[in-house]
């Protein structure tokens, strides 16, 4: 199945380098470019993409005003956050606003293909740097632009597999790859990511990485 792309950047150069890598994958289609939020929200409104690439940092709506207005108007679309190294600030507002995951923009291009891919499939990409600056993060600050965070304490009752998996979420890896690391179905390592979350209270993939770094 074909996954739609919207590429969302102020910089008409990386749209460019964007769409180019996207095109040399026959399963994605670019069916739309935008360069500030307010066009971003008005061509997804249009076009329905799967997946949109979102810049975070855009003058006038920056991508996440823009990233909370499109999922509140198409719950179902993927908005996949593009950042930097130095983009620290806009992280926990991302996630609030509901972004699926972050890479960064000088990823190789293999990754942000196989991100694009996880956004839609549901998964949570996250570029492993970023992720380890979000929980080192939560774990320094616990600010009030944080999300709420479930039992600080390492969680208790897990099975041993169980504790696997959270061990692989917290260095950043996908169900895909921790299926094939563990030697398990993705779909059993679907499981095993909705029991971590009932039992720890987490919301999202981010504080079970941050849980499962505590654990340590």
């Amino acid at each position: 199945m074909t996954v739609r792309v919207l590429l969302v950047d102020d910089q008409q150069l990386v749209r460019a380098g964007l769409r180019m890598l996207c095109q040399t994958d026959d399963e994605l289609e670019v069916v739309g470019e935008a360069a500030a939020g307010a066009d971003a929200i008005r061509l997804a409104e249009q076009l329905c993409p799967d997946v949109v690439l979102m810049d975070l940092r855009m003058p006038g709506m920056d991508g996440i005003r823009a990233t909370a207005a499109i999922l509140a108007a198409h719950p179902a679309t993927k908005v996949l956050a593009l950042t930097t190294f130095d983009d620290d600030d806009h992280l926990y507002p991302a996630l609030a606003a509901g972004v699926c995951g972050f890479l960064v923009k000088d990823a190789a291009p293999a990754e942000l293909l196989h991100g694009i891919h996880r956004a839609a499939a549901g998964d949570h990409p996250f570029s492993p740097e970023v992720l380890r600056r979000v929980v080192d993060s939560a774990l320094a600050h616990h600010t009030s632009a944080a999300p709420e965070h479930p039992d600080q304490h390492a969680p208790q009752g897990l099975t041993p597999r169980e504790t696997q998996v959270l061990a692989l979420v917290a260095d950043g890896l996908g169900n895909a790859e921790i299926a094939e690391r563990l030697h398990l179905g993705v779909t059993t390592v679907k499981t095993h990511i909705t029991n971590l979350m009932t039992k720890t209270g987490a919301s999202n993939r981010v504080q079970l990485a941050v849980l499962g770094v505590r654990g340590r």
